[in-house]
């Protein structure tokens, strides 16, 4: 079975169905504008992934990266879910939002498609933000285990777009290096060795990435919630524990208190042990529901 699989959302509507999380308000995500799709990726790499899609079977894009019937609709809910969190946010509708969305995003670049990628719902969102909403400054915090090379090319050229990771080294995809920088200090990685666990990771986001994002003082705060980091997780070897997404969700949450009203949109990228991934959104949603 592919790890990026139906299941992995199934446990994660699973988790947020127990009794804490009943009255959070729940939204089916509309299909993205693909002209909104275009402030990020080219035309003409949407045109094929348009035509790419099969009928029936599969279509492989890379090594990890596949194409099914359904893979078209499920990333443009998934980008437009980002989009319309971002609107309802901003308009007051809700604080913050969570996105439980497959399939992940930040691995698609602005004309290719990896990492079981397609449409990069964190970049979109951003620029999203600043475009319909007039927005300075967008950040975009990154957990997820592996580096989100694709966030971090629609951001490095943009002074007023940061973006923040913490994630394994070496690892897929082979970027995120501390010297990568940006155009104006605005790109902030913190490359962990596997088996780093909790104090190393906690202490990423203390010395380095926190203190950029308050001084980044952003309108508003994304993050690309992955839990691929988590020791029960096959797919890589930081030995993160579930209390970390808690811990540095509370974090980021105190950030935005500060900055921008506490306005945070987050939005599902790996994880991809079942169990691991349904406890680790659950606590990451409790935050989200106490701020």
């Amino acid at each position: 079975m592919h790890p990026e699989c139906p299941e992995r959302l199934r446990a994660v509507l699973d988790g947020l169905s127990d009794e804490p999380f009943q009255h959070l308000s729940r939204h089916e995500a509309p299909e993205i504008d693909l002209h909104i799709v275009e402030m990020v990726h080219q035309p003409f790499y949407i045109e094929k992934i348009l035509a790419s899609t099969p009928e029936q079977g599969r279509v492989q894009l890379d090594p990890d990266t596949v194409l099914s019937p359904q893979s078209l609709e499920a990333t443009r809910r998934s980008a437009g879910a980002a989009v319309e969190a971002v609107d309802r946010v901003m308009a007051g509708d809700a604080k913050n939002a969570f996105c439980a969305v497959r399939p992940p995003g930040h691995h698609a670049e602005s004309s290719r498609a990896m990492g079981f990628c397609l449409f990069n719902g964190a970049a979109i969102a951003a620029y999203h933000a600043r475009s319909a909403h007039k927005l300075d400054r967008v950040a975009v915090i990154d957990f997820d285990v592996h580096h989100g090379n694709g966030t971090q090319h629609s951001c490095e050229a943009e002074p007023n777009l940061f973006y923040g990771s913490s994630h394994q080294w070496p690892a897929y995809p082979g970027t995120g290096q501390e010297d990568e920088t940006g155009c104006a200090d605005n790109i902030w990685n913190v490359p962990l060795p596997p088996g780093s666990g909790s104090a190393p990771f906690r202490r990423g986001y203390e010395k380095r990435i926190l203190p950029a994002l308050r001084d980044f003082a952003p309108d508003l705060v994304i993050i690309s919630a992955g839990f691929d980091a988590h020791a029960c997780d096959p797919l890589a070897q930081l030995e993160l524990q579930t209390d970390d997404y808690r811990w540095v969700t509370e974090q980021l949450l105190d950030v935005a208190s500060e900055c921008c009203d506490g306005r945070v949109v987050s939005l599902l990228e790996g994880g991809y042990d079942l169990k691991a991934l349904r406890d680790s959104v659950q606590v990451h949603v409790s935050a989200l529901l106490s701020a």
